[in-house]
């Protein structure tokens, strides 16, 4: 059995603060193998640095994926193509830096992992992302049956069809970027592993992450406002999926939620 820990989309300091503090304690507590983290929201909110991207692998992320934001900060384009653990999108155009997939060794085995990102309500609209991971998953099964699928996007009907569409090819589907973690964990009958969405690693006292009046303030008047991301206690939310290494089955899932004291800054 290989047991892999995904962590939802870390939000700002708070969130990436309280991962690197904890994630030894995590992989220690669930027996984990192998640590996925979402950590397009790492840098300040949006996007992520070469630093943060260095960081969370030091701290014990084996892969980190993300989405919308893999682009906000522009040190991230000649970067990304350094570090291939660190993935866009795979549904991009053909030329764009970096990769969308890796597959990695273990001493369990390969394990593969693709990030992906839907298309409805989301910008920029990337391809069509059913055929884009249909192929990336196939092309990977050619080296591992274990391969998990980050899939980020923000309605739950397109999480939940892509999931169905992966069932009995990827070990897992878990979505990302709606921040608030859903209660859907399940095995589909081909034997894939699925959540809607993972929630984040982020501040509880906030609104997706982000400070409170702002937001508020922002629905009220209509009117432009900074977000800044806000402070406090921070909630960490994922899931640990077991898999057969075997076959590529997933064998359980169950969801990671915990409530963390006020951690240290990161430097």
């Amino acid at each position: 059995m290989l047991t892999i820990l995904f962590l939802g989309d870390v939000v700002g300091e708070p969130g990436r603060s309280a991962v690197i503090a904890n994630l030894a304690r995590l992989k220690e507590s669930h027996a984990v193998d192998f640590v996925v983290v979402n950590g397009e929201n790492a840098a300040g909110g949006r996007g992520i640095t070469p630093k943060i991207t260095i960081d969370l692998l030091r701290a014990g992320a084996s892969v980190i994926t993300t989405g919308d934001h893999i682009w906000d900060q522009k040190e991230i384009y000649s970067f990304i193509d350094t570090e291939p653990r660190l993935l866009r999108p795979v549904n991009y155009p053909p030329g764009a830096p970096g990769h969308g997939s890796i597959v990695l060794e273990t001493a369990k085995g390969k394990v593969g992992v693709i990030s992906v990102q839907m298309r409805t309500f989301m910008q920029p609209i990337l391809e069509n992302p059913f055929p884009a991971v249909d192929a990336a998953v196939a092309a990977m099964r050619q080296q591992t049956p274990v391969i998990f699928v980050d899939a980020h996007g923000e309605t739950t009907s397109e999480k939940i069809a892509i999931g169905r569409f992966l069932d009995g090819k990827a070990s897992a589907v878990i979505g990302t970027h709606t921040h608030v973690q859903t209660a859907d964990e399940q095995i589909f009958p081909g034997g894939t592993a699925f959540l809607c969405d993972a929630g984040m690693c982020g501040p509880v006292n906030s609104i997706l992450g982000r400070a409170v009046e702002p937001i508020v303030n922002r629905f009220i008047s209509n009117l432009p406002a900074l977000f800044p991301v806000a402070k406090g206690e921070v909630r960490l939310c994922g899931a640990v999926v077991s898999i057969d290494e075997i076959t590529g089955r997933a064998l359980s899932i169950t969801r990671v939620n915990e409530l963390i004291a006020d951690t240290p800054a990161a430097t």
